[in-house]
């Protein structure tokens, strides 16, 4: 889904990497459950991960932004910083940030480049790293970059889960948890308690841990039982019950930057005194820095026709159902986003469709569904479901034909749009 490659390298490494197993194209109930072809590449690469330190982030939604939002904060302290992401919306280099910007291809073939040759050297060995996939490969190609790029703080959100994710080779400072809802199930548990166990996988001794979920919570527990077992302090934010995603996130990432100033660590650069780092570094400012595409990112589309000639509309690829419920209740606080809304959708096959679609029955939302390729659910699938709920829809088979019929919908009936339920669809549009 990602738009047009430039580097003749980078296009060729990514052709070899996709002849790998991907396991985000592909079903999720075979993955493997060990890290050994991962540390075995790490290794050929002279273990890149063990020359930064790192901030870990697992959670079912939220990571990707409190992730940005701790990259600026540890930016905006002087410090040299890398983020490694997933997916991408736009282009494959969004995964890997340095100083707050997408890695360059040329860069990024470099590091494709050697992890690839270290797999072909496994292969021939029969080693371990033989059986590394599509994400190990990425991930090592990140931790390399990062290396090479001498950045001093890493922050690395999990592709998936945390006990087994690819990730999860490194020694962090701290690591986050920021939510736990049910996803993955087939591969994660069929509990919430199962599936923080798993996210709970990246908590190494000695670390500090930062979590939003209560002590009382079945998830919550589990997660303090590991930080204890483990020894680890464990720090809980506050936010109001009725707060926005945006003000969960920066409440974590702030409570990450506190507990760094705890462990000693200062602001650097040479304009004023090192003073202890904390939450004060996220300011209005540094927040809006670390706004991601196709996270709650708003626009005005000019159609140019008749009274309501702007149309307001909202991108956010949330799949999870009480993401796109945070989503929708976050949106409705702001006026414009009472009026009814035309909501463009498509669903991956492993998504909970019938969930998502009912937190939209408590909206005036009527949908166009439509497909992003082999992983998508039939869009009259779809429609049937809607069609229980009591939802109005239509299908439309191409994305962008689908969009623009929103916005002409939008502009006769002074609706708002929002183009939801995969990164990749947003990513499409936004291409657009």
């Amino acid at each position: 889904m990602s738009s047009h490659i430039e580097s003749a390298r980078l296009a060729n490494s990514l052709a070899e990497l996709d002849q790998l197993t991907n396991w985000e194209r592909r079903p999720r109930g075979d993955m493997r459950v060990d890290l050994e072809p991962m540390r075995d590449l790490a290794r050929r690469l002279g273990d890149p991960q063990n020359s930064f330190r790192i901030v870990h982030v697992a959670g079912t939604k939220g990571k990707g932004s409190t992730c940005a939002l701790i990259e600026a904060g540890l930016a905006r302290a002087g410090f040299s910083v890398g983020r490694y992401a997933s997916p991408h919306v736009m282009h494959i280099t969004e995964r890997v940030s340095i100083h707050g910007r997408p890695v360059g291809e040329e860069r990024l073939a470099d590091a494709l480049g050697a992890a690839l040759s270290a797999f072909k050297d496994a292969r021939r060995e029969a080693t371990a790293g033989q059986g590394a996939t599509w994400f190990d490969i990425l991930t090592v190609s990140a931790l390399l970059i990062f290396s090479m790029e001498r950045v001093e703080w890493a922050v690395l959100e999990t592709g998936l889960g945390g006990r087994w994710d690819s990730t999860n080779i490194v020694q962090s400072d701290v690591a986050v948890i920021t939510n736990i809802d049910l996803e993955h199930t087939e591969i994660l548990g069929k509990t919430r308690a199962a599936i923080a166990f798993e996210k709970a996988g990246i908590i190494k001794p000695g670390a500090a841990v930062v979590t939003l979920l209560p002590e009382a919570d079945e998830a919550g527990a589990v997660v303090s039982a590991r930080a204890a077992e483990l020894g680890c302090a464990l720090r809980r934010p506050t936010v109001p019950a009725d707060a926005t995603i945006e003000q969960r996130n920066v409440a974590v990432a702030g409570a990450v930057l506190d507990v760094l100033g705890k462990m000693g660590v200062m602001t650097k650069g040479a304009s004023a005194m090192a003073e202890p780092l904390g939450e004060q570094l996220l300011d209005p400012s540094t927040i809006a820095t670390a706004r991601l595409p196709g996270r709650l990112e708003k626009i005005a589309v000019d159609t140019s026709h008749g009274d309501n000639a702007k149309v307001n509309v909202v991108l956010d690829g949330a799949h999870v159902p009480f993401n796109l419920a945070a989503v929708l209740s976050d949106l409705s606080q702001e006026a414009k986003y009472r009026a009814p809304c035309i909501a463009v959708v498509s669903i991956a096959d492993d998504k909970d469709a019938a969930g998502l679609l009912s937190t939209m029955t408590r909206h005036d939302i009527s949908i166009i569904f439509t497909t992003v390729g082999a992983r998508s659910r039939s869009p009259e699938e779809l429609k049937t479901i809607a069609d229980t709920l009591g939802l109005l829809s239509i299908v439309m088979i191409d994305p962008l034909e689908a969009y623009q019929e929103a916005l002409a919908g939008a502009t006769e009936s002074g609706a708002w749009v929002l183009v939801t339920g995969s990164l990749y669809l947003v990513g499409i549009i936004r291409a657009a």
